[in-house]
């Protein structure tokens, strides 16, 4: 490669990376940290999944769902340096926990929708600390799917699983959720939000 095609080649990688890959640095946080539940192991992951995607870069192609890839970069750093750590919880037996009859079902049941309800419930404390007692399995769907914005086929490709178990996982994981968040909830004072008032909120018209 001749100098100036060493120099275009450079600019161009240095635009996707500053347009394309940089935006999604908050994301990439969220989800580091929701893996690990410490900072400066989140920054690390993040930082080393940067420092992968610069080294790859020339695989990217531009217009392409930078977000998904970045992600999927971070999830197998993850893999690789931190779950050996022994404070990163071991895999579940999925068998164990159970799952839906077929992946499609998930879309037919009722539950509280992260996105919606389950935040009107409870404060942000109260939700991390629910998102930390779900196995790593299911907190990784519902992160990506609720918090996130990924599609079916966007958490299929970036986790390496079929769309099935990706449906399975997250619906399991939704009602998991809620059930600690309504415990978190009634230590707190608070029902749902179906017409009935905190518990404070009860007393003082007393």
């Amino acid at each position: 490669m001749h100098l100036n095609q060493k120099k275009v080649a450079t600019s161009k990688s240095l635009y996707i990376f500053n347009t394309e890959l940089l935006p999604h640095m908050e994301a990439l946080k969220t989800f580091a940290y929701h893996l690990t539940f410490n900072e400066n192991d989140a920054d690390d992951l993040v930082q080393e999944t940067y420092m992968k995607a610069h080294k790859f870069i020339e695989n990217y192609e531009l217009g392409t769902n930078a977000k998904a890839w970045l992600f999927k970069i971070l999830k197998n750093a993850y893999i690789n340096e931190y779950r050996r750590k022994s404070r990163i919880p071991p895999k579940v037996d999925l068998d164990e926990l159970g799952g839906v009859k077929s992946g499609d079902e998930s879309k037919n049941q009722t539950y509280v929708d992260l996105r919606t309800d389950i935040f009107d419930m409870t404060l942000g404390d109260e939700v991390t600390m629910a998102l930390k007692a779900l196995p790593e399995e299911f907190r990784e769907v519902i992160l990506m799917c609720d918090i996130e914005n990924f599609s079916y086929e966007e958490i299929s490709k970036t986790l390496d699983l079929p769309i099935g178990t990706v449906r399975s996982r997250l619906f399991r994981a939704r009602n998991m959720l809620k059930e600690k968040l309504q415990e978190y909830a009634k230590q707190m004072g608070y029902k749902d939000k179906r017409g009935i008032k905190n518990k404070a909120s009860s007393e003082s018209k007393e």
